[in-house]
């Protein structure tokens, strides 16, 4: 691995049917986990989801949520905090604030897209 740094550019941002905006900061096959910036505006609900084979880590950079994860009672989550979510494991968050809910989302291993699934019809 060689050293990188990679800028933060939000045209590439773009908008996913869970109802928030994503941009992979770093998502390479070179590398143990990837890292994307999710964006959730205010009140809205993500779709209950899960991600097969990945750890997620969500980490708050602004904004108020609500997060949901697994059977643990909704909890409100600000900038700093971080939410550990277990492979396989439901989730879903609601931007409670008035402004953007902005969190990064670490997964190890890298996150795939044939991995989620979808769990709204079945909550």
């Amino acid at each position: 691995m060689q050293p990188l740094i990679l800028k933060q550019d939000l045209r590439k941002e773009f908008s996913t049917p869970e109802r928030c905006f994503i941009f992979e900061s770093l998502n390479a096959s070179n590398d143990h986990l990837s890292v994307a910036r999710a964006r959730v505006e205010p009140g809205v609900i993500t779709r209950w989801h899960c991600v097969d084979g990945t750890v997620e880590r969500y980490i708050v950079g602004e904004g108020t949520g609500r997060v949901e994860v697994g059977d643990l009672p909704p909890t409100e989550v600000g900038p700093g905090d971080v939410v550990l979510i277990p492979a396989g494991v439901r989730q879903r968050i609601t931007n409670i604030g008035q402004t953007e809910l902005i969190f990064y989302c670490v997964c190890t291993p890298p996150f795939e897209q044939k991995n989620y699934c979808d769990l709204e019809e079945r909550a």
